[in-house]
């Protein structure tokens, strides 16, 4: 490519994929109020797997950068999708990048797949959890609720290192603080969070149960222990 993508010509080959009556679907569906242009998610990932190809790191920030200010519900996953990458060398920008979205959330779909490059960063370099701890505290719900859904690959491993378990410990101990949060979606991670756990080490899914089980919300509790053979935190 002999000049970098801009916003506009992404927003321009976005536009020709438009699927006629879709956008209002996806309004209806995702509840936020914002543009949606009618774009199907597959095509999204082919476009933006493209781009990736095409565009050097510091091009795809900045192409990023824009296309999440537009707003637009496409632009947002196109952004997103540009920076989820496993390995990226000298990633601090991206990783700043990904932190400056958060507070910028407001629908599930968006922020899940912010969260899914915030992944990679994450694995990357595990101590930026550092970072994420702040997001508990937050004013904002879906940073907060970010917090658990950045760090799902933790619930995941089979043969854990002992700092991957104290990361495991960590979260936990973020979801025994929030189990008395209310909110709907903040149940929902801690209850998703522990659920897929349980599936890896369910002594300490378990155990968080026992402990914490009580202070969530009956569907959050029956979630989280789906998978659970013994289920008597319920």
């Amino acid at each position: 490519m002999s000049t970098p993508l801009t916003a506009k010509d992404a927003l321009t080959i976005l536009n020709d994929h438009v699927q006629d009556g879709r956008a209002v679907g996806m309004a209806s569906y995702h509840k936020a109020d914002r543009p949606y242009l009618g774009v199907p998610n597959p095509i999204i990932n082919d476009l933006t797997k493209t781009w990736r190809q095409d565009l050097n790191l510091n091009q795809r920030i900045q192409l990023a950068h824009d296309l999440w200010d537009t707003n637009i519900f496409e632009a947002r996953l196109s952004a997103a999708k540009l920076l989820t990458q496993a390995r990226i060398k000298n990633d601090e920008p991206v990783w700043e990048l990904l932190q400056s979205w958060t507070s910028d959330f407001d629908s599930w779909a968006i922020a899940d797949h912010a969260c899914m490059a915030g992944q990679r960063r994450l694995i990357a370099d595990p101590a930026r959890i550092d970072s994420v701890e702040a997001w508990i505290t937050s004013d904002h719900m879906w940073t907060r609720r970010a917090a658990f859904v950045i760090t799902l690959p933790w619930t995941k491993q089979n043969f854990p290192k002992p700092n991957d378990l104290a990361t495991r410990d960590r979260v936990l101990r973020w979801a025994a603080e929030l189990s008395l949060d209310h909110d709907w979606f903040i149940q929902k991670a801690i209850a998703w969070w522990v659920r897929d756990l349980s599936r890896h080490d369910p002594d300490r899914s378990g155990a968080f149960l026992s402990a914490h089980g009580h202070a969530l919300k009956p569907f959050a509790r029956k979630e989280a222990a789906r998978h659970l053979a013994h289920q008597g935190a319920e």
